[in-house]
């Protein structure tokens, strides 16, 4: 196990071979919250001390919550092939939404997906990595486009309707309006 005070060359080489990542978060007195995320190309190193990963609306909104909440976020990212290696980034971060201060900034980052609701702008504290000698070899099928299609699909007053009742973590933390981004739109807090 070695820790490392930023990101090198070999550390993003790994990052961006990788079709999944993992993201955990937590706040006092409520769950801890681990989540599976996919989808090609939505999670960029932008610098040794930064990373961001493009979120889209799914079942719930706990990492929003939570950051509001504590700050802290670990991203872990695991070698399914040669060789062996599990990386670990501790930050902190924070959600941007596409109304805010810091979205252009941020986005021109990213190509827009459709559902995509907000970006988490992490501040990189430390990274970890360890052998992963225990993670099995897995080939890397195929994307799973099913949130994608369906977010083309929905129509956006159901879904907006749908979201809008979903304003705390099932801890009951409060979370802020993430309705999908449009561009030019600004969400309204009805």
């Amino acid at each position: 196990m070695e820790f490392f005070d930023a990101l090198n060359f070999k550390h993003v080489e790994m990052i961006e071979s990788q079709p999944v990542f993992f993201v955990a978060t937590a706040a006092d007195d409520a769950r801890i919250n681990l989540s599976p995320k996919g989808l090609q190309d939505t999670f960029r190193v932008i610098s040794p001390t930064r990373v961001a990963y493009l979120d889209l609306g799914g079942s719930g909104n706990e990492t929003n919550a939570h950051l509001l909440a504590d700050g802290r976020i670990t991203v872990m990212f695991c070698n399914f092939q040669q060789p062996a290696l599990i990386l670990r980034i501790y930050g902190t971060g924070k959600p941007v939404l596409p109304w805010e201060s810091g979205w252009d900034e941020i986005s021109q980052h990213f190509t827009m997906l459709p559902g995509t609701r907000q970006i988490f702008d992490i501040a990189v504290e430390s990274v970890q990595t360890s052998c992963g000698w225990g993670v099995p070899i897995m080939e890397h099928d195929r994307e799973r486009k099913t949130l994608i299609k369906a977010h083309s699909n929905a129509d956006p007053q159901e879904w907006a309707g749908k979201h809008k009742r979903r304003r705390e973590s099932i801890d009951g933390l409060p979370t802020r309006t993430t309705d999908r981004y449009i561009a030019g739109e600004t969400p309204t807090d009805s």
